[in-house]
């Protein structure tokens, strides 16, 4: 072994979701209310729009209104990135395509079953 270097065999590497309980006849509970269900998060009215505040006078198109997990956010902005072909970021609740790429967006985000709407002009 590398000197400064601890194997942990604590660690699990594998996530099978076991847990482990003493109480005699628990049970998990499950909500079904859960945000984690995509299939609530499907049909969001989302807001697309074009900025050039404070970028230098270069254009970003944002989405904006997603209320859900923010891992879903992540995945549908990394999904709206690849789409576009152009890079991007999610902030603070938003994400940002880099460029004028407001039809690309609508058509992605119409096709997965949200409700999207313009602001701006």
């Amino acid at each position: 072994m590398a000197k400064g270097k601890k194997h942990n065999t604590r660690v699990r590497q594998d996530d099978d979701g076991m847990v482990f309980s003493t109480q005699p006849g628990w049970a998990p509970s499950v909500n079904e209310n859960d945000s984690t269900n995509s299939g609530s998060n499907g049909k969001q009215l989302l807001y697309v729009s074009l900025d050039r505040k404070q970028r230098a006078g270069k254009p970003v198109t944002l989405v904006e209104g997603y209320a859900g997990d923010a891992m879903h956010l992540l995945l549908l902005g990394k999904e709206l990135k690849t789409v576009c072909g152009v890079g991007g970021a999610v902030k603070e609740g938003c994400i940002l395509i880099q460029g004028d790429q407001r039809t690309r967006v609508i058509a992605a985000l119409e096709e997965k079953g949200h409700q999207v709407k313009t602001k701006g002009g």
